[in-house]
């Protein structure tokens, strides 16, 4: 038995989102999918246009702006934005573009955390049948991954996964928020990065 909770639904039905972790779909780097956000074009259609997942972990400023983001959006399915976007969101504080694909990956300085525009992980819901229809010896669709790690090679401390549908423009938030070098307020830091963290008393 499913029993996953809808936690909101936009007044116009055209998006929602979902918590998942009690049911544990699956999992992306190791880690069990808690969040799921959809959105759909057509508040009749019973699928989603695309969705986006997210692990335990996520940061929860990064997924509340990605959350504003698409609230603020007229079409969840439709925003006039290029995965270029995504890229100078990112290097806008002070990340680094990959040198093997400077076009579709960025990642934080320590490279403990990066954005990858590439083949989704299986499972991953999108209304583009590439998502459905790729043969094994096929690429599939594509779409932006990020993950952060406490170390290069150590195990993800999170992942969060767009299908290919997800507008660039709602991954740009995302990776706005998450390169961010604003102050977060934090009762407990996390024992796995604590020693790379920069400290002041709250205010």
């Amino acid at each position: 038995m499913l029993r996953s909770t809808v936690l909101h639904i936009s007044p116009d039905a055209l998006r929602w989102a979902q918590w998942m972790l009690p049911d544990e779909p699956f999992h992306l780097g190791g880690l069990p999918i808690a969040w799921q956000v959809s959105a759909r074009s057509d508040a009749s259609s019973p699928l989603a246009d695309w969705s986006a997942y997210f692990t335990p972990d996520v940061p929860g400023e990064v997924l509340a702006d990605f959350l504003l983001a698409l609230d603020e959006c007229g079409r969840p399915a439709a925003l006039p934005a290029g995965p270029e976007a995504v890229l100078d969101a990112a290097t806008a504080h002070g990340w680094l573009r990959d040198a093997d694909e400077p076009h579709a990956a960025a990642m934080h300085p320590t490279f403990t955390a990066r954005l990858s525009l590439g083949e989704v992980p299986p499972l991953i819901q999108d209304a583009d049948p590439r998502a459905l229809t790729a043969e094994a010896e096929e690429s599939g669709a594509t779409g932006w991954q990020a993950w952060a790690e406490s170390a290069m090679g150590a195990p993800y401390l999170w992942a969060a996964s767009f299908s290919t549908s997800v507008p660039h423009g709602l991954v740009a938030a995302f990776a706005s928020s998450l390169s961010s070098t604003a102050p977060v307020l934090r009762r407990l830091l996390p024992e796995s990065t604590r020693d790379q963290l920069l400290c002041a008393p709250a205010s």
